[in-house]
């Protein structure tokens, strides 16, 4: 993006002398975009090629220009591209390898025969995987393409720009080498039975971008059955940034976490995950609201065994009603589920200074500008206004530490010692409504949550190696 619009490149082919830029400019100009430049590629004897960089207000814009260019003659359009899927060219990841061979000897111990010595040592003590292979610093990132992003169902395939770009996030964040897994089948059991076949290679399983209710399954089972963490970013990567958001936002307002009342919007797996971290970190009065409206343990989900189990740990009180009547005297609102579920008057029943996540993406739950007067601090999904709750704040730092702890698996102690790190990244002569949570470009938050993760494994007994400094 650049400025009020979207920047694409288009590659036209030219008749020489035929085509004035001037004529270009006029052309782009009329249709309400701008050109950056016009560069030339190549030329050949009756035509050059040329790069036109513009920026159009928006996609139909960029029909119309095209249009306007196939009819202009003399020129034709070989390519039409933009910045984002530039860098998408090729894929956004390569695998290097961490040893160079110069000579036969270097040949000999990194392959045959040397390396029959190493096989053999593992073979023997197969600890001694983490020291001698990559699985020390490897993360699995599995999806079945089922939820992906906020588009859905589009399958493996499509998922794969997400889990390579989540695999530069890890690398760059954290030095965390990770590898997308994307499995084209959504059978729980065909899942659960190839992570589990794979894993001998890994030191941590991520999954990304599975649906809910299969993502719960699919996580216990393969806790139950791996001796190394998996941690599906998309609930507990969610949950451990909303609670130190709310860690923050609970001084600001001065208010004790443990008395916030809070009510939490869509109950799937990002919210559930939030409520029971929640609930872990000493919050006592939570209320779900989902299509069915407030979740309580005074009625029956048939069908929704995941909503059966939450009714009965939340809602004391067993509110009931509209969105507004529970949220009326509540002190903090955490939606994660679509836009447009508040009305300001919603808002305006709140308790004193409210605390608001709106966190559905694209659309937050209420536009952010009409509520902004109304509520004490504010947050949202979005990188456009203050307090960004973002994931790549908490996946990166704690896989990191995992892995250099060689953690069994991930405790809820670690994920709420991940959320404090996290919160405390803010100073407090820093803390303000307009600042409760570090940005994702912030360096220092890698390491702290990697340092109070492998802190955590240690004090809950789950490490296998002591570890204290960030690779």
């Amino acid at each position: 993006m650049t400025g009020s619009g979207i920047q694409y490149i288009i590659r036209l082919s030219m008749q020489r002398e035929l085509v004035p830029f001037r004529q270009l400019v006029e052309l782009v100009d009329e249709i309400g975009g701008d050109i950056v430049a016009l560069d030339l590629v190549r030329a050949e004897d009756q035509r050059t090629i040329r790069d036109l960089t513009v920026v159009m207000p928006s996609p139909e814009h960029l029909k119309q220009l095209e249009k306007a260019l196939d009819g202009m003659p003399g020129t034709a359009i070989e390519n039409v591209s933009d910045r984002t899927f530039l860098m998408h060219l090729g894929g956004k990841i390569e695998i290097q390898p961490r040893v160079q061979i110069k000579t036969r000897a270097d040949l000999s111990h990194v392959y045959t025969p040397g390396v029959a010595r190493v096989v053999q040592a593992i073979a023997d003590d197969p600890s001694k995987a983490f020291q001698l292979t990559m699985k020390r610093n490897t993360v699995a990132v599995v999806t079945d393409g089922t939820a992906i992003l906020g588009l859905g169902h589009l399958g493996p395939k499509a998922a794969l720009p997400v889990m390579e770009g989540k695999a530069v996030l890890f690398k760059w964040l954290a030095n965390v080498d990770a590898i997308p897994i994307c499995l084209d089948t959504t059978d729980v059991d065909e899942i659960v039975d190839t992570v589990v076949r794979i894993a001998p290679g890994f030191g941590g399983i991520n999954l990304e971008d599975i649906a809910a209710p299969r993502c719960f399954e699919i996580e216990a089972r393969l806790r139950e059955r791996l001796d190394i963490p998996v941690f599906h970013d998309d609930q507990h990567g969610t949950a451990v940034v909303i609670l130190a958001g709310l860690l923050n936002a609970a001084k600001v307002v001065k208010k004790e976490l443990k008395d916030l009342r809070v009510v939490v919007a869509g109950i799937g797996a990002a919210g559930t995950a939030t409520t029971e971290l929640l609930l872990e970190a000493g919050v006592t009065d939570i209320v779900g609201y989902d299509r069915m409206g407030p979740l309580t343990s005074t009625h029956s989900y048939e069908g929704y065994p995941a909503w059966e189990a939450y009714a009965k740990k939340t809602n004391p009180f067993h509110r009931e009603g509209s969105l507004g009547d529970i949220l009326r005297g509540a002190d903090a609102f955490v939606g994660v589920s679509s836009g447009n579920l508040l009305t300001v008057e919603d808002v305006e029943g709140m308790a004193k200074d409210p605390i608001l996540f709106v966190m559905a993406n694209p659309e937050p739950e209420i536009r952010p500008e009409l509520v902004q007067s109304k509520v004490r601090v504010l947050a949202t999904g979005r990188s456009d206004y203050p307090n960004q709750i973002n994931n790549v704040l908490c996946f990166p730092g704690l896989f990191r530490g995992v892995l250099d702890s060689r953690a069994s698996r991930i405790t809820t102690g670690m994920k709420i010692a991940a959320a404090e790190a996290l919160a405390q990244v803010v100073k407090p002569d820093e803390l303000s409504a307009e600042y409760i949570i570090p940005s994702v470009f912030n360096r220092e938050v890698s390491l702290r949550i990697a340092q109070a993760v492998t802190h955590a494994a240690e004090e809950e007994g789950v490490a296998r190696r002591v570890a204290t400094t960030l690779r």
